[in-house]
C-alpha cells in the first residue's frame, strides 16, 4: 500500500466496524437457531423460506469473496480478461435454471446425493457424491479463507505471513461457531442480510466512482489506461489469456457448467416448500447477481483508474485488495471499514453455507446412508454433522494458510471445474437418461473428480510459478493449463456414458419412472420430505 493510502487507513476504526458486523450477525444466528429441532430444520431451514427470500440467500451464497474481491481485483489488474469471470459466473445461472433447479428440488431431500441415488444403488452412489461434495467445498473454502486473510490483513495493516495466518485461523473459528449454532436457518438469514448489504454497498461505490468521472464511463477507461502506464491492451481481450487461449476456453467451460453442479448452491433449493418457489428463487438470484456483476465492471476499472495496479499488487492481500482500496480512496477509512466489513460478512456467510453443505453430505450420505445403512437416528446424524463442521473448519484453516496470495476468483474457478467434472454429468444423466446405471454414476463421478484433482495438482497452480502454491522454486507440473475443465469435464460425461453402456445390470424401471414423474411434476416430493 502506498504511503498516502496507508496514512488514510485507520485499523482501529476498521476493527470496530468489523466487530460490530460480527456481533449483529451472531445475534441473528442465535435467534434463528431457537427453532432447530429436527434434521430438516438444521440442514434445510425447515423448508420455510419463500422464493424471493431464498433467491436473495442464493445470491448471498453465490456472491462470495471471488465475486467481490477477486473479480474487482482481476479487472483492475488484467482489464477486459478479468471481466470474463463475471460473464462466466452469470451465464452459468441460465444453465442451472433451465436444467436442474426445479427438477432437483422436486426429487431430493437434503443433499445432492439424494437425487443421484434415487433410482440407483444407494451406498456406492452416495459415497461418490459425498466425496465429490467434500472436494468442491474444500476448493471453495480455500478461496474464501484466502480472501478473508488478505482482507482483514489489509484492514489491520498486517503484511507478515504469520499475521495473515492468525487472521485466517480466527475466521475459521468464527465460521465453526456460526454453523454449529445456527444451522441452515441461521446461515440463510445471514446470507440474505449480507446480500442486501453487499449490493447496496457496491451500488453506492459504483455511483461514487462514476461521479468522479462525470458519469462518463469512457473517461474512466481513459484514466485506467493512463494508470496502467498507457497500456491500451488492458481494454482488449488477451492480456491474461492471449498467450494461451485454450486456458481461457477451459476456464469458461468450468465457470458456465460448474454452477449447476455446486452442492452448496443446489442445497439451497431444498429450503423452499414448492417447485414454484424454487423457480422464483433462481429468477430472483439471477436478477440480483446480474445487477451486482454490472457493478463489478465499474468498480474494477474504477480501482484501475483511481488506485492503480502496482499499488493493488503491493498491498496486503494483493490482487484481492482492489475493492477495499478503492473504498479507501473514495471515502477514507470509514467507507473502507464499512465495505470491508460487508465483504467479511460475505466471506463468513459463504463459508458457513459451504461448511453446512459438506457436513450434511458427510453426516447424511456417508454416516446415515453408508455406515448406518439408512437406519441412523436423525439426532445422531445431526450430531455427527456438528462434529464434521469442526473437522472441516480445521482443514479449511490449514488450506487457507497455504493459499495466501492467490486470486480468490481463480481459486473458485477450480471448485467450479471439479463440480462440472464430477457432479454435473451424473446429475444430468440421472434426470434425463433412463439407461443410466449405478456403475455409470460411480464411474463418471470418480473419473471426473480424480481427473480434475490430478490435473490441478500437476498444473502451474501448485508449482512452477511465483504465484503457485509451492512457489517457483518447486516445479513438478506437466499439465500446461491453469484450469482442467476442458479435459476433465468431457472425461466425466464420457465415463458416465461408457460405464452405463458396458453395465449389464439394469436398474429398476419403476424407480426410473417414479423419478421422472416426481422431477417433472413435484408429485410425491412432500411425502419424501416427511420421511
Amino acid at each position: 500500500m502506498n504511503d498516502e493510502l496507508a496514512a488514510q487507513n485507520n485499523p482501529v476504526l476498521n476493527i470496530v466496524i468489523f466487530l460490530l458486523f460480527v456481533a449483529v450477525t451472531m445475534v441473528i444466528v442465535f435467534r434463528a437457531s431457537r427453532n432447530n429441532s429436527s434434521a430438516a430444520d438444521y440442514y434445510a431451514g425447515g423448508r420455510s423460506f419463500s422464493g424471493p427470500q431464498n433467491g436473495t440467500a442464493i445470491a448471498g451464497d453465490y456472491l462470495s469473496a471471488a465475486s467481490f474481491l477477486g473479480i474487482c481485483g482481476a479487472i483492475a489488474v488484467n482489464g477486459y480478461d478479468g471481466f470474463l469471470y463475471s460473464l462466466g459466473f452469470l451465464v452459468a445461472w441460465i444453465v442451472a435454471l433451465l436444467l436442474v433447479a426445479e427438477l432437483m428440488r422436486n426429487t431430493a431431500k437434503f443433499t445432492m446425493a439424494d437425487v443421484l441415488s434415487f433410482r440407483l444403488r444407494q451406498r456406492p452412489v452416495r459415497m461418490a457424491a459425498a466425496l465429490s461434495t467434500l472436494a468442491v467445498s474444500f476448493f471453495y473454502l480455500l478461496a474464501q479463507m484466502a480472501g478473508a486473510g488478505g482482507l482483514v490483513s489489509l484492514l489491520l495493516g498486517v503484511d507478515a505471513k504469520l499475521g495473515q495466518s492468525i487472521v485466517i485461523a480466527v475466521v475459521g473459528a468464527l465460521m465453526i461457531v456460526y454453523v454449529l449454532i445456527g444451522g441452515m436457518k441461521g446461515t440463510t438469514w445471514v446470507q440474505i442480510i449480507k446480500a442486501i448489504l453487499l449490493i447496496i454497498g457496491a451500488f453506492i461505490m459504483t455511483v461514487w466512482v462514476l461521479g468522479k468521472f462525470g458519469f462518463d464511463f469512457s473517461a474512466m477507461l481513459e484514466a485506467g489506461v493512463e494508470s496502467a502506464g498507457g497500456d491500451i491492451s488492458i481494454l482488449a481481450p488477451g492480456k491474461q489469456y492471449g498467450a494461451n487461449p485454450v486456458d481461457f476456453i477451459s476456464l469458461g467451460l468450468a465457470l458456465v457448467l460448474g454452477t449447476a453442479g455446486l452442492p452448496h448452491v443446489l442445497m439451497r433449493f431444498y429450503t423452499v416448500p414448492t417447485a414454484k418457489e424454487a423457480r422464483k428463487s433462481v429468477v430472483w438470484a439471477i436478477a440480483l447477481i446480474g445487477i451486482f456483476y454490472l457493478f463489478t465492471l465499474v468498480l474494477g476499472f474504477g480501482a484501475l483508474a483511481l488506485v492503480g495496479p502496482e499499488t493493488i499488487l503491493a498491498s496486503p492481500g494483493g490482487v484481492n485488495s482492489a475493492a477495499p482500496l478503492l473504498a479507501l480512496q473514495l471515502g477514507g477509512s470509514l467507507l473502507m471499514g464499512i465495505i470491508s466489513a460487508v465483504a467479511f460478512a460475505t466471506i463468513l456467510a459463504v463459508v458457513a453455507g459451504l461448511t453446512i453443505t459438506a457436513a450434511a453430505s458427510f453426516a447424511h450420505d456417508i454416516y446415515g446412508s453408508v455406515i448406518k445403512k439408512g437406519k441412523a437416528d436423525p439426532a445422531a446424524e445431526v450430531r455427527v454433522g456438528r462434529y464434521t463442521v469442526i473437522g472441516i473448519g480445521a482443514v479449511a484453516i490449514l488450506g487457507g494458510i497455504g493459499a495466501q496470495g492467490q486470486n480468490v476468483a481463480f481459486l473458485v474457478a477450480l471448485a467450479f471445474a471439479v463440480a462440472a467434472s464430477a457432479n454435473l454429468p451424473t446429475i444430468l444423466y440421472s434426470l434425463f437418461w433412463k439407461g443410466f446405471t449405478t456403475r455409470g454414476a460411480v464411474g463418471g463421478m470418480y473419473t471426473g473428480l480424480i481427473s480434475a484433482l490430478v490435473l490441478i495438482f500437476f498444473s502451474p497452480v501448485f508449482s512452477g510459478k511465483e504465484t503457485s502454491v509451492f512457489g517457483a522454486g518447486v516445479d513438478f507440473h506437466w499439465f500446461p493449463l491453469n484450469n482442467p475443465g476442458i479435459v476433465s469435464i468431457p472425461l466425466g460425461f464420457l465415463a458416465g456414458w461408457l460405464f452405463s453402456v458396458l453395465d449389464k445390470r439394469s436398474e429398476d424401471p419403476e424407480l426410473a419412472a417414479e423419478m421422472e414423474v416426481r422431477s417433472l411434476t413435484g408429485h410425491g416430493a412432500e411425502k419424501a420430505v416427511a420421511h
